[in-house]
């Protein structure tokens, strides 16, 4: 009896535990793996949101950031540049002098015209593209002055 007590404990050790007593080890282990992921999300975002208030604080929002850039491209606010202009009146960079411009300028101001039906937005938008060219041809013209200059 003692050998036959002794083989089926020994039996209980070795058989595999059935699944409603696994159940309780795996779930503890996966609480443990959540609760330690919440934890580590928690923090970073915790700490993005710190560094996010910092940096408010200091004046380094995005707006600005990109306002500094468009500065040191030489760019003004709400200023288009010469490959919009170009597009706006459909001419190249290659194309751009005085009668070209007055030109292309006159024919879509003429024909976006609000007496005839047509857009004060891209008549607007016609004449910024032609100021904008007008603006490059001046300093374009400059440019060349200085050289000329420099070379005597």
């Amino acid at each position: 009896t003692r050998s036959l007590s002794l083989s089926l404990s020994l039996s209980i050790y070795l058989l595999p535990a059935p699944p409603h007593r696994m159940a309780g080890p795996v779930l503890r282990i996966l609480g443990q793996v959540a609760a330690m992921a919440v934890g580590v999300f928690g923090r970073a975002f915790v700490t993005a949101y710190q560094q996010a208030v910092a940096q408010a604080k200091q004046g380094k929002g995005a707006a600005q950031a990109a306002e500094a850039a468009a500065k040191a491209a030489g760019v003004k606010k709400n200023q288009m540049n010469l490959g919009q202009a170009c597009q706006i009146l459909n001419i190249t960079e290659s194309e751009i002098n005085p009668a070209t411009v007055a030109k292309q300028y006159d024919r879509y101001h003429s024909a976006n015209a609000v007496d005839n039906g047509g857009s004060f937005y891209i008549q607007s938008k016609v004449y910024r593209a032609k100021e904008m060219l007008d603006m490059h041809m001046r300093e374009m013209e400059e440019r060349k002055r200085e050289e000329m200059q420099a070379k005597r």
